[in-house]
C-alpha cells in the first residue's frame, strides 16, 4: 500500500478533461508521441492533484490525525482552481492548476504545508499519461494540451488516499477525508 494526500477535481473538471482527451485528433497524438514506448493516457478515475507522497509505511490513521490538526491551525477554507495548460516530466505528460487568484495561490501552499509537502518546491499538476520510454519533442508532447483550460471547480476537502499495485494499474482508495472549512460551535 502507497499512502498519499491529495486534491480530488470536481467531477465536472474530471468529465470536461476526459472529453477534450478523448476528442484529441489520434493522428497528431501518434505524431507527438512518435517514439514513445507505452504511451497511455490515464483512467480519469484515477486523477488526483497530489500533495505529499507518503510512502509505502505509511500509517493511514497517523497520517489522517497529524493532517486533521494542522487543518484545524489554518484559516484557509474553500478555493477555486481550475486545471490549464501542459507540460511534461519524464514519462509524463501533467496538466496545470490555476488558482482563481492570489489567496487561492496562498490557500494552494498552505494545504501542501498542512499535507506534510514542500510548498516552495510543489508544482501542481495532475497526471493524463506516461509512458515507459523513448525520446519525443517534449514540447509536441504538452501541446496535445497546451491551450487546455477547463471549468473552475472549488476545493473543499483534501483526500488521503491508499494506492494498492495489483494488475494493470494501481487501484486508490479514499482513506480519509478532510474537510476545509470548520463547522462553527454555537
Amino acid at each position: 500500500m502507497r499512502l498519499f494526500t491529495a486534491l480530488r477535481p470536481s467531477e465536472e473538471a474530471v468529465r470536461h478533461l476526459a472529453e477534450v482527451i478523448a476528442g484529441l485528433d489520434p493522428g497528431r497524438v501518434r505524431e507527438a508521441t512518435a517514439g514513445l514506448r507505452g504511451f497511455r493516457f490515464t483512467a480519469a478515475e484515477r486523477w488526483h492533484l497530489t500533495l505529499r507522497f507518503h510512502g509505502d509505511d505509511a500509517d493511514p490513521d497517523r497520517v489522517a490525525e497529524r493532517l486533521d490538526r494542522r487543518l484545524a491551525r489554518l484559516r484557509t477554507g474553500p478555493l477555486e482552481l481550475r486545471l490549464s495548460g501542459a507540460g511534461t516530466f519524464r514519462g509524463v505528460l501533467w496538466t496545470g492548476v490555476e488558482p482563481a487568484g492570489d489567496g487561492d495561490r496562498r490557500a494552494l501552499r498552505e494545504l501542501v504545508g498542512a499535507a506534510g509537502g514542500d510548498p516552495a518546491g510543489f508544482r501542481a499538476h495532475l497526471t493524463v499519461a506516461r509512458w515507459s520510454s523513448g525520446r519525443a519533442d517534449r514540447r509536441a508532447v504538452a501541446g496535445l494540451l497546451a491551450d487546455y483550460a477547463g471549468p473552475w471547480w472549488t476545493v473543499g476537502e483534501l483526500a488521503v488516499m491508499r494506492s494498492d499495485l495489483g494488475g494493470s494499474a494501481p487501484v486508490h482508495r479514499l482513506v480519509h477525508r478532510a474537510p476545509l472549512t470548520r463547522e462553527e460551535s454555537g
